[in-house]
């Protein structure tokens, strides 16, 4: 392949691989679907490519398409065990970020919430909310008519509006809110606890990783004897974990967040939905094959000071 064409695929790698991760809410699998994007380009006849940008995301976003209809995807989404992967604030996979939407399309609540949504009809909000594109060349992409392509689009954001919790909060707020959270959850005072809970909370857990399904709990009262339990440092945790972790704030995915970091490696991560200075939802994320990429973001990031230097 000449270095012209490889040029214009590496010019158009950072927005595919952002379309696949909203997609397929792995940035593993993302890359994945580039890498295999860019193999199809290597072997296309470019001389008929009209368009390559056009192209190329017809390409990455059917891949990721044949993997969401896939079986083994489907069993184990249905299996109750899957989880976004969650990354780190300013990783370029979660531009573009200009707009309200852009930024609530990569949020891990939407990208939950977009497990609900058919394969195309994911396809579809992604490509109008997060990339602006018109619906005639939504359908393009799709293989679908312009006017099913404005249905999709119309009920996924219905879907998601209907069920969306939380609000969009500033890194000031985000801070704040955490630390007063982690202050009650590490302060022995349960009703302190429950009294920053929304009414509705819900609490998911992938259980360190450990777990076959997630662990769920909802309640202002389950919920807060869940997370004193999970603040709380026994030397069973410090084993799984490999130490006593320093607990740091940070913004993942937009949202505020907890990170565990042992030796400036990212052993778990809770991040929150705030709704009305409340908490309304908590991600435990601890498997390690999903906070490979956070790693890698957290080994660059110059960090604030930890909240909590050794728990």
């Amino acid at each position: 392949m000449d270095s012209a064409a490889v040029d214009r695929f590496e010019a158009s790698r950072g927005r595919l691989a952002s379309l696949a991760y909203r997609l397929l809410g792995s940035a593993a699998d993302a890359e994945d679907a580039v890498q295999d994007t860019f193999l199809r380009w290597q072997a296309a006849d470019r001389e008929r490519v009209e368009v390559p940008e056009a192209w190329l995301t017809k390409v990455v976003t059917n891949l990721c398409l044949d993997q969401l209809r896939s079986a083994q995807a489907r069993r184990e989404r249905a299996a109750g065990a899957w989880l976004p992967e969650p990354l780190l604030e300013g990783d370029p996979m979660l531009g573009p970020a200009d707009t309200f939407e852009q930024r609530e399309s990569v949020s891990l609540a939407v990208l939950t919430l977009m497990e609900r949504l058919s394969p195309v009809e994911r396809a579809a909000y992604v490509l109008r909310e997060a990339f602006s594109y018109p619906h005639a060349e939504i359908a393009r992409i799709l293989d679908i008519t312009e006017s099913a392509s404005q249905q999709h689009v119309h009920r996924a954001r219905r879907r998601v509006a209907a069920e969306r919790r939380g609000d969009e909060v500033d890194p000031a707020s985000a801070r704040r809110i955490v630390e007063e959270f982690l202050a009650a959850a590490t302060s022995g005072r349960t009703e302190r606890l429950v009294a920053m809970l929304t009414a509705d909370v819900t609490a998911v857990s992938d259980g360190y990783g450990l777990a076959k399904r997630l662990l769920r709990y909802k309640t202002r009262e389950r919920v807060a004897s869940y997370v004193r339990a999970g603040f709380k440092p026994t030397p069973a945790k410090r084993r799984l974990a490999g130490g006593s972790p320093a607990m740091h704030i940070a913004l993942v995915n937009g949202s505020p967040a907890v990170l565990a970091v042992v030796d400036d490696r990212v052993v778990g991560a809770v991040a929150f939905e705030v709704s009305d200075s409340k908490v309304a939802f908590l991600r435990g994320i601890a498997a390690a094959d999903r906070l490979t990429r956070l790693n890698e973001a957290w080994r660059e990031h110059e960090s604030d000071a930890p909240f909590i230097n050794a728990w």
